[in-house]
């Protein structure tokens, strides 16, 4: 699924990012440039950025989020 239309980023770049050790929105912006256009996927992307730490064992979700 599309998290970012403006600049075509998915739901699984997100995964691999956090898999290759991104932790934050922002790490996701340097890597993928993820809302740098209009902003509207931070919102969802963060969600799956969660959702992705918190199933990762190497990050303990309640500190990074």
């Amino acid at each position: 699924m599309f998290v970012c239309i403006c600049k075509g980023i998915t739901e699984k770049q997100i995964k691999v990012s956090v898999a290759e050790g991104a932790s934050s929105v922002r790490d996701l912006y340097r890597e993928l440039e993820l809302g740098s256009q209009c902003g509207k996927c931070v919102g969802f992307a963060r969600q799956v950025l969660t959702s992705e730490l918190a199933e990762c064992t190497y990050y303990d979700a309640a500190v990074v989020a």
